[in-house]
């Protein structure tokens, strides 16, 4: 529940992709035959291939990362539940807010990251984080259908650096920030005049 809370705080609809197509292909006990109805997996796919573009677009991402804002947190925490199995149980609830909650960090930090690669003049940045976003949430995934507890602490390791990179980020920008305001304020000195 965790590596999919993670990686659906980046990219929701890959998850959903990548546990249907799985459930399809190899009927994986643990993954709920919900994620590999047809239906869903047009519209997962179809979902995917709009975010796929639009995260390359530098400006275009933040925008769709501001839109997936309530999406991906609700779609980690639906998928915690799917996977948990009985929805009236406790531990379906925590296994739901597991998922929510990690996904709305991850996204706050891939929200956070693409705005401060936004900041390069050049588009190329935007394209290099995106497909790397990208295999990340891919392999993650993937890995956690055989392996759930290392695919786990890897999607742990990688919230953790995101996090304290994100936070460091937040640091400069402020100091910058409050330089750059600072300037404005600066009474004229005399003989400037």
């Amino acid at each position: 529940m965790f590596s999919s809370g993670w990686a659906s705080g980046i990219n929701a609809y890959l998850v959903v992709l990548v546990l249907g197509i799985s459930d399809r292909l190899h009927n994986v006990e643990e993954i709920p035959d919900a994620l590999g109805r047809w239906d869903v997996l047009a519209a997962a796919g179809f979902l995917f291939a709009m975010e796929f573009v639009a995260d390359k677009i530098p400006y275009l991402d933040s925008t769709w990362d501001a839109i997936s804002t309530a999406i991906r947190p609700t779609a980690g925490a639906v998928i915690g539940v799917l996977m948990a199995g009985d929805a009236t149980t406790l531990e379906a609830a925590v296994l739901g807010v597991v998922g929510g909650g990690t996904a709305l960090l991850s996204h706050l930090v891939k929200a956070s990251t693409r705005l401060a690669v936004n900041s390069s003049p050049e588009p190329a940045s935007n394209v290099a984080v995106s497909v790397g976003e990208d295999v990340a949430v891919l392999t993650v995934v993937w890995f956690a259908i055989d392996h759930p507890r290392a695919a786990a602490a890897i999607a742990a390791v990688l919230l953790i650096i995101g996090l304290v990179v994100t936070y460091h980020v937040g640091k400069l920008v402020r100091r910058g920030w409050r330089r750059w305001k600072g300037r404005d304020q600066e009474p004229e000195r005399v003989g400037d005049a």
